[in-house]
């Protein structure tokens, strides 16, 4: 899985409450979710953001709520993955079980605007713009498949034995 898309970079502790505002909790459209995604820390975001862009950060992204609509918005939004130093924890399980590929790695090289090339399956980096070139942390295969189907339900769907 190969992901290309320019980077918009935030710093950190990036809550869901920013990434989502609060005020839209009772929204579960994720059309509507992404119409509202990042607008309390870049209102111009919608306007700029092509499908297939990556968000990055610094540290502690999607820290704060548990709610499943921050990855969701940004999935919806056209975002083909995340890139950090570090997640949340509920965060980072939220994202890969709605199929949003969040990757850990050292953010210091890119910057705001640079054009990325991600392979997934070997853990890879390439910084466009300036030929930076990064590793990340292999996702067990598993998660792979995850991300592949589109999510935990779409995976469980194809390769789950359920009886009713």
């Amino acid at each position: 899985m190969i992901l290309k898309g320019k980077v918009f970079k935030y710093g950190a502790d990036i809550n869901t409450d920013v990434i989502i505002p609060a005020r839209y909790i009772n929204v579960s459209d994720p059309d509507e979710l992404a119409r509202h995604c990042m607008e309390d820390i870049d209102a111009d975001f919608l306007k700029k953001v092509q499908p297939g862009d990556i968000i990055m950060a610094t540290t502690n992204f999607g820290c704060g709520s548990s709610r499943e609509h921050a990855p969701l918005a940004i999935k919806a939004a056209g975002i083909s993955c995340v890139i950090a130093r570090s997640f949340a924890r509920i965060f980072f399980r939220n994202a890969i079980n709605i199929g949003l590929p969040v990757l850990i790695c050292d953010t210091d090289r890119i910057n705001d605007g640079d054009e990325l090339e991600v392979d997934l399956e070997n853990s890879t980096v390439k910084d466009l713009t300036n030929g930076a070139e990064l590793r990340f942390g292999n996702f067990p295969q598993v998660m792979l498949k995850i991300l592949e189907a589109g999510g935990l339900i779409p995976y469980i769907k194809r390769y789950g034995d359920f009886k009713s």
